[in-house]
């Protein structure tokens, strides 16, 4: 580990406090970025920092920041908070154990940018980090980091919380921004994409906790600082968030690109009661599942797609070898058959179908053909919906039909 970004002043007691949080010197790269440096060059800083998105795709945060149009509208911040993925826990910590790190973020992004308003969509089940968050917000604003004025640069802000409803499908951007408005969280089709035509029809820039906590080392440290902590087209460091048959869960900053292997059996103490492994699945529930022969991969966005399946939120899921597969894919089945939207008939009608055939095959009473259908419903749903949550379901759900056929097989009744 080169240096940590992220998770440096965790453990740090009452470091939610403004007061706590100046001692460590925060607040820092505000200064330097509202009193040192024009909009222009923090957009050329976070570009050159090559910061990829930590929620899913991994898209640019200077290349979207920089889609924004100079038009004589309002602009919007959304910072996506929602967190609803299964096995994601890492924006939780950041937000409860170093809440203005991630003002900071928004603070500089919203100066690049030429925000006013910005707006923390938090998951509804987060109550204890809404209010500490909230509590962090009131201290920036007593200090003058919020508000009017800013540090005396003419430069205003307003940072809200807003808590959601408890539905997976608002942590997609545009049912984020949908929910936001007050409306059901149905996704919006694309084009136009947010950063033209956003919240309230205004260009808006939506980003996730961990990206925008990065921010604010990549101002005071520079470019080149962040890209040598991780891969030069990759830069920085990824908080990994270990769960499943592990000696060690929790979570852990280390370099983006390093071993999935070393994560599992360095970091985070091997498998857990000397089992062995069967499979992770290496970035959140909607990243395809690896084998056990197939976890010497890099994590990183490019090295995984090569190996078929995704960083994601770089949330690992570590299934032992008496964890029957049927049960990680009735998890599957289940969860995205309730969270669908219903908006899609593919998505809607699939991902129903697909937990109904595997209710009955946990149940024993499994036909050949029902494996064979799982694959059809999920190929049909597969780039056939207007939001990512179709091909999040379709695509693991194949991958451990491919992956694991035999094992499947062998619960079948005929």
């Amino acid at each position: 580990m080169k240096e940590k970004i992220l998770t440096k002043n965790f453990g740090l007691k009452n470091n939610y406090k403004i007061e706590v949080y100046l001692e460590q010197k925060g607040y820092q790269s505000v200064r330097k970025a509202l009193k040192e440096m024009t909009p222009e060059q923090i957009l050329e800083e976070v570009k050159k920092a090559n910061l990829r998105g930590r929620g899913g795709a991994g898209f640019p945060a200077g290349v979207k920041w920089g889609f924004v149009p100079k038009v004589d509208k309002p602009k919007y911040l959304c910072v996506n908070a929602d967190e609803g993925e299964p096995g994601t826990f890492k924006d939780r910590y950041i937000m409860i154990h170093d809440p203005h790190l991630l003002l900071e973020g928004i603070i500089i992004t919203s100066f690049c940018v030429g925000i006013h308003k910005a707006f923390i969509y938090i998951r509804g089940e987060y109550e204890i980090v809404a209010q500490r968050l909230e509590q962090a917000i009131s201290g920036a604003y007593e200090r003058g980091f919020l508000g009017k004025n800013i540090l005396e640069t003419g430069f205003d802000l307003d940072v809200i919380v807003h808590r959601g409803a408890g539905a997976y499908i608002c942590g997609e951007e545009t049912g984020l921004l949908e929910s936001l408005e007050g409306k059901r969280g149905h996704p919006r089709l694309k084009p136009p994409f947010p950063a033209s035509i956003g919240l309230f029809q205004c260009p808006t820039v939506i980003n996730n906790v961990e990206t925008l906590s990065n921010v604010p080392a990549i101002i005071l440290k520079g470019a080149g600082w962040f890209c040598r902590q991780g891969l030069p087209k990759d830069g920085g460091t990824r908080i990994f968030g270990v769960s499943g048959m592990v000696k060690k869960p929790g979570i852990y900053e280390l370099p983006i690109g390093i071993n999935l292997k070393d994560i599992i059996f360095k970091h985070a103490g091997g498998m857990k009661a000397g089992k062995k492994l069967k499979a992770v699945i290496p970035g959140g529930m909607s990243a395809p599942i690896l084998r056990a022969d197939e976890i010497d991969v890099k994590m990183d966005f490019d090295s995984l797609v090569e190996a078929k399946s995704m960083l994601g939120s770089a949330a690992i899921i570590v299934v032992d070898e008496e964890t029957p597969i049927l049960e990680v894919l009735k998890s599957l089945a289940k969860f995205y058959s309730h969270e669908s939207c219903g908006q899609c008939t593919p998505c809607r009608i699939g991902t129903s179908w697909i937990n109904k055939i595997v209710k009955r095959m946990i149940q024993g009473k499994g036909k050949k053909e029902d494996i064979t259908a799982i694959h059809r419903l999920a190929n049909n749903i597969l780039g056939n919906t207007l939001c990512p949550l179709g091909d999040a379901a379709a695509m693991p759900i194949n991958s451990i039909v491919e992956k694991f056929s035999e094992e499947l097989e062998s619960t079948l009744s005929n």
